[in-house]
Formats: structure tokens, sequence, C-alpha cells
């Protein structure tokens, strides 16, 4: 697994240790308003962080830190490797919002995928009430492409995304 280096974040392989870092903000209902998951149990948390350490073939997941510090989290998935598709997504503790991390991750991230893991399609979703997320798509330069209704079934409720995505340069 590689690990990424931004000018203020380092983006490595999670480790079993990463646990009660990632819980704090896996299982915080505010960080996971929007996600398909969460907000986690202990179990779900330690569930995550085992499978991230050995992920399958394909998954790139990517703790993200800052000054040492674990902040977020970024997972790259191939989905078609035939056709050189993927999609990623992201997830950052509440005291690290509004700072450009989300953006900074994700361009790094997004670069990986087409350098390193040579795809040349990338998507990502975010809810429509996500204004944050849609913003940090759109400064990585990925294009808006469309409004998937009734996309996902979250905590009862039917959500739409919108979806993005960007094309090898």
């Amino acid at each position: 697994m590689s690990e990424l280096w931004t000018p203020r974040l380092h983006l490595r392989p999670f480790r079993l240790e990463d646990v009660p870092a990632v819980h704090s903000y896996a299982g915080d209902p505010e960080v996971v308003r929007y996600m398909d998951w969460g907000p986690n149990s202990p179990a779900d948390t330690e569930n995550f962080v085992s499978s991230a350490v050995r992920p399958p073939d394909g998954v790139h997941p990517f703790a993200v830190e800052r000054s040492g510090t674990l902040i977020g989290a970024v997972e790259l998935r191939v989905t078609a490797a035939a056709h050189r598709r993927g999609e990623f997504g992201y997830v950052l503790a509440r005291s690290a919002w509004g700072q450009g991390y989300a953006t900074e991750a994700a361009a790094a991230v997004l670069a990986y995928a087409f350098e390193q893991a040579e795809l040349h399609r990338v998507a990502a979703t975010c809810d429509p009430a996500n204004i944050a997320s849609r913003r940090v798509l759109e400064k990585i330069g990925m294009e808006y492409e469309g409004h998937l209704r009734d996309y996902l079934h979250i905590r009862g409720e039917k959500r739409d995304r919108l979806l993005f995505a960007a094309l090898r340069p």
C-alpha cells in the first residue's frame, strides 16, 4: 500500500491501533449525517479498521494524518479494472472541517488514481445537501455529471446523490 504526502497531510495505510481515532469520527452522528454507514458502534469501527488494514484487491484505503494525528480517511475503489474505472470517498473528523484538508487529501488520492492505479475515470458522489463536499469535488477538478434520484436508503430515508467524475488528463 502506498503512502502519499501533501504539504500538510500524510495519507498512509491503516493500522489496528487506529481504532480509537477512527471511532472518534465514525461514531459521530454529525460527521456521518450524509453517509450510507454509521454512526458506528465500537464493533463496527473495529471491523472497518481490520478490513482497511488488509484490504481486498482494488481497494485503497488511506488514513489521513495531520501532524501525526489521524483526522479522517479517503478510500479509492477500482470498480471495473478492465475499463480502468474507480470511485472514491472521504470523511474527516469535525475538528478538521473547514480547513481545506478534505480538498488536499482528495486531490492527492485522485492523482494517485490516475498516476499509480492507472485508472482512466474516477467518480464520486455526494448528498445534494452537503455543499462542502460538493465544493471539494469541484475544487479538485471533478465535473458534475448528474443527479441520482433515490440512490441510497440511509437510516430509513431515500436519499439522492450528485454524481461527479474526472477523466485521466
